[in-house]
């Protein structure tokens, strides 16, 4: 779905501006529509808060069949219109587990084809514009072992098939190292998604490869995690300091330290509340100025301790 002609006559202001994801301009602040799966029982509250997001301008939209066993597809599928100009961006390399919290991997090339396959019915799609193979190397959840252990070349073989049958648009990667990303990068991957945040700095070495390389950096757990025992920016006495000056909330100053960080982040940040929705859509209108800049940069980073599925 690329942007309508109607779209761009209007000047749509798009929330922290614009990005780059490949060749697609796109919101720097967009959605994440996992927690979508909260609102199972009122569905009309799901539908509305998509409608909401691309009233505020989001036109980057995250999701995955395995996010409510394709629950929140088909509400993206019955949400979105071809004149919204919404990019959606989805990811393969796991199913659903009904006995964890974390889906199951499903690494083997002719699972990512059927996920990208179960994609592409459950949007009611042609091409989905980008896919995210999700890797299982860092991050939350299990690791791959077995014959769940692929190597990253078979993958991305299968995946650069899938792009050239015109099923995907573009290939990202999720969960990944640096290694795994240097070795991905023949493939053309325009965006990399793995767990960082102004709290969890480890992977400042790939974002710095990635705005080398024009790569789109997309983290997830952009406000550190929900997970029990695991930092959290929102919780840092300097954020909340700097929260109280401007005016905003903490989560809101958490996501625009991302946003000035790097410029080629663009976020995701997910929620089930509209009002939440707009909080993080505002996040993007706020300037930090280098003082505050310069404090934020100071919180130490610490590595999460993961919990594995």
């Amino acid at each position: 779905m690329r942007p309508s002609a109607h779209a761009a006559r209007a000047g749509i202001a798009r929330p922290g501006g614009a990005g780059l994801l490949g060749n697609r301009q796109v919101s720097r602040i967009g959605y994440g529509a996992m927690q979508l799966d909260r609102l199972r029982g009122d569905r009309d509250a799901a539908l509305a808060l998509l409608r909401r997001a691309v009233e505020l301008g989001i036109n980057h939209v995250d999701t995955a069949q395995f996010y409510g066993n394709g629950f929140v597809n088909e509400l993206i599928r019955d949400v979105l219109r071809p004149g919204d100009g919404v990019t959606v961006v989805s990811k393969v390399g796991a199913i659903p587990d009904p006995d964890s919290p974390y889906p199951r991997p499903a690494q083997r090339p002719e699972q990512l084809r059927a996920a990208v396959e179960s994609n592409l019915a459950g949007l009611g799609l042609d091409q989905v514009p980008v896919v995210n193979l999700r890797r299982l190397d860092v991050g939350p959840g299990g690791r791959a072992g077995g014959d769940q252990a692929v190597d990253v070349d078979d993958q991305l073989a299968e995946m650069i098939a899938l792009r050239d049958e015109g099923k995907i648009g573009a290939i990202g990667l999720s969960s990944v190292t640096i290694d795994i990303l240097r070795q991905a990068l023949p493939a053309g991957i325009v965006c990399v998604q793995n767990a960082y945040s102004l709290v969890t700095r480890d992977d400042e070495d790939m974002l710095r490869l990635c705005i080398d390389e024009q790569i789109a950096w997309v983290p997830y757990f952009p406000l550190g995690s929900a997970l029990a025992g695991l930092p959290k920016v929102t919780e840092e006495s300097a954020v909340v300091a700097a929260a109280g000056t401007l005016g905003a909330t903490p989560a809101q100053v958490g996501l625009a330290w991302l946003l000035h960080h790097a410029p080629n982040v663009l976020l995701i940040p997910g929620t089930a509340d509209t009002v939440h929705l707009e909080e993080n859509t505002a996040a993007g209108a706020i300037a930090l100025d280098e003082t505050t800049r310069d404090t934020l940069d100071a919180i130490p980073s610490r590595t999460p301790d993961f919990p594995r599925g």
